[in-house]
């Protein structure tokens, strides 16, 4: 295939210049709010989408404006982990550069919105003198490195975390497109150095996701990543790593050739040789992933075109060295345990609920300043986790009660304020902002887990652990196809409800129902609460009781995932 054949994203990578296309161009025209087309697929690379109020589009449209356009900017900040400086910092930034509020997302980082084009750039450098940077955090591109934030599991968190910096500094984009773009740094040639050593010109054919889980907690959702890497312990150390690929949870409604999959188990690999593992299987998907087709492009489809035996072939070629067998592991709950905590060096670990990530002065919680407090006299760490909640990491018994009074003073929540329900559901932003977002999620979801729960206070169930994930598109930002209970949105006010996966990240759940409204949601919902209150074993889960009665048949291939076990209407 000619490059002129190519699909234009692909153009525009090959065409970049590595990365910098004309952005500095872009940044400099005062004229509009927007970048430049082709800037706009490039700008991904850098960490930031552009966007516009959709709320606004009508109004500007008719004022003969042009819309309002914004930006969202995200930090590549792996295993979640910052310092209190950092996040002082990053709180100055909400209000000098955004909206006012910082969101934790489901991939342990930060999001910044509303950043207009006229502070992008000094955003960066702000971001830069803090030690960190939004390098790859969207993109072409391995994304963000994700872990489990586990504090019973200290002591090997830390070496998770170890790997996960190394991952993430392994695959990272090398070239000096961000300093020169960003930071106004000059170019510099570096001779006898390739720009992009790894990615080369063509980058990857679509975003890639890498997550390490330490067993049996899966709070990163390992299996729904293109890299999933499954902790093996052994005398209490980390002797190497089961290796999962091709998870991957983005989908097209209707269009049966794209789904979400769970990552297959492979393969093991000793922990001295993961980052090389996970750089060959990257450069697998680099040389071989479909650059046509960017529906088909996922590294989940490379795989189901050639196979697993094809896979463990060529990892073994690229690799130097073939996969051992598989060892032992077991995956039971991917939630976050809430409130203080005690690790095995006597540290404390104080975990907060923080409804769909959002952080912000809310009217009657400010739980902005309550958490800037808390920095203030934290020696430790903050941990982001991939549900969207925040850890108070590495807490002194010195510091514990100056915290604790400051958690009391300003009422946040440490699990004891919220329902089961409330404090497993997560969401992503949708209105007003994403430019995919079919219905509203995070705006949504806490009428509708107030909703939900009633439901099931009504038949005994208030205290059961249910995974609620609600999702404005089928993209799949907020892992909607590993909740129990989930939504993902058709128009507004209308969504497709999925039902029964299991409380670890080990399957997938069913489309139980399309383009329905709430008033739909809650009445197919009833007589299943009804049910599981009545018949279900003791320490079942929600999902696996709707599988063990029947209501949710195995897929029998991907294709069926589009098929509803009920029809609309």
């Amino acid at each position: 295939m000619s490059h002129d054949d190519l699909p234009l994203a692909e153009q525009i990578k090959r065409e970049s210049r590595y990365l910098r296309g004309t952005l500095r161009d872009s940044l400099a025209d005062h004229a509009t709010g927007a970048l430049r087309d082709e800037d706009t697929h490039l700008s991904k690379f850098h960490g930031l989408y552009q966007q516009d109020d959709r709320e606004l589009r009508e109004e500007r449209r008719q004022q003969k404006l042009e819309p309002h356009f914004q930006f969202m900017l995200r930090l590549r900040l792996p295993g979640g982990v910052l310092t209190p400086d950092q996040w002082l910092g990053l709180d100055e930034v909400a209000d000098r550069f955004a909206d006012g509020s910082l969101r934790l997302t489901t991939r342990q980082t930060f999001q910044f919105h509303r950043v207009f084009k006229e502070n992008l750039q000094p955003l960066i450098q702000h971001l830069d003198s803090l030690g960190l940077d939004s390098r790859g955090a969207c993109g072409d591109v391995n994304r963000n490195v994700v872990a489990n934030v586990n504090p019973h599991l200290s002591a090997n968190h830390a070496r998770v975390y170890d790997h996960a910096v190394q991952i993430s500094e392994r695959l990272m984009w090398r070239s000096r497109a961000y300093e020169e773009t960003w930071l106004n740094e000059a170019p510099k040639t570096r001779e006898g150095e390739e720009e992009e050593p790894f990615y080369t010109y063509r980058y990857l054919p679509r975003k890639f996701k890498v997550a390490i889980a330490l067993p049996p907690h899966n709070d990163c959702d390992v299996l729904a990543n293109d890299i999933g890497l499954i902790a093996i312990e052994e005398d209490g150390d980390i002797v190497g790593y089961n290796i999962a690929v091709g998870g991957g949870m983005g989908m097209t409604y209707g269009e049966t050739g794209t789904y979400p999959r769970l990552a297959s188990p492979v393969g093991f690999v000793p922990a001295n040789q993961v980052v090389d593992a996970c750089e060959a299987i990257a450069a697998i998907q680099r040389d071989h992933g479909c650059r046509t087709d960017r529906a088909h492009a996922r590294f989940k489809y490379t795989l189901d075109d050639y196979g697993l035996e094809w896979f463990k072939e060529r990892f073994a070629e690229v690799h130097g060295t073939p996969l051992e067998p598989l060892r032992d592991y077991s995956l039971k709950d991917s939630g976050d345990q809430f409130g203080w905590t005690e690790d095995d060096r006597g540290r404390h670990h104080l975990t907060l609920f923080i409804p769909s990530g959002r952080i912000r002065d809310f009217e009657q919680l400010k739980l902005r300043t309550a958490l800037r407090s808390i920095a203030k006299v934290h020696s430790g760490e903050f941990r982001i986790t991939c549900n969207q909640n925040l850890i108070i990491a590495g807490v002194s018994e010195q510091e514990k009660s100056a915290i604790q009074k400051l958690v009391e003073h300003y009422g946040l929540d440490d699990g004891g304020k919220s329902s089961p329900l409330a404090r497993n559901a997560i969401s992503c932003v949708a209105f007003p902002t994403c430019g995919l977002a079919m219905a509203e999620s995070e705006r949504y979801l806490p009428e509708l887990s107030q909703k939900i729960h009633q439901l099931m206070s009504e038949v005994g169930i208030g205290d059961q652990v249910i995974q609620l994930r609600v999702s404005g598109c089928p993209n799949g930002c907020a892992r909607p196809y590993l909740g129990e209970i989930a939504l993902t949105g058709k128009a507004p006010g209308k969504y497709n409800l999925y039902l029964g996966a299991d409380t670890g990240g080990n399957r997938l759940n069913r489309l139980y129902r399309e383009n329905i409204d709430e008033a739909q949601i809650l009445a197919d919902l009833k007589p299943l609460f009804e049910r599981f209150a009545q018949e279900r074993n003791a320490d079942e889960g929600f999902g696996d009781f709707l599988y063990r009665s029947g209501v949710i048949r195995p897929y029998s291939g991907p294709e069926d995932f589009h098929q509803p076990l009920i029809a609309r209407g």
